[in-house]
């Protein structure tokens, strides 16, 4: 299994970013899977099912952060929309918090 994030940088508060996650090694289209932060703790974010028919999302995100898959490249991705400086986090991808993570994906929102 591997999960490598990217899409990470510097926004502005009221900006906008997307991140990717490209997986592999495992039949990718059969599983849910989630958006992660590390802060000062593991936080889920945002899920996804399967075939990406419903989503979840923390309270702090929601109306904000979207999350999204697309099944013939592997990818799952999430777009934060109007970011805030609380979310500042490394983000990571996976299918639940028990399996190995990937090297996540630094955002920091910030003027």
């Amino acid at each position: 299994v591997q999960l490598v994030e990217s899409g990470g940088g510097l926004v502005q508060p009221g900006g906008s970013l997307r991140l990717s996650c490209a997986a592999s090694g495992f039949t990718f289209s059969s599983i849910a899977m989630s958006w992660y932060r590390q802060g000062q703790g593991k936080e889920l974010v945002a899920s996804i099912t399967s075939a990406g028919g419903s989503t979840h999302y923390v309270d702090s995100v929601k109306g904000r952060f979207t999350i999204s898959r697309d099944n013939v490249k592997n990818t799952v991705y999430l777009q934060m929309n109007s970011p805030k400086p609380e979310d500042t986090a490394v983000y990571y991808c996976n299918t639940n918090p028990f399996r190995p993570w990937g090297q996540g994906t630094h955002v920091i929102v910030s003027s």
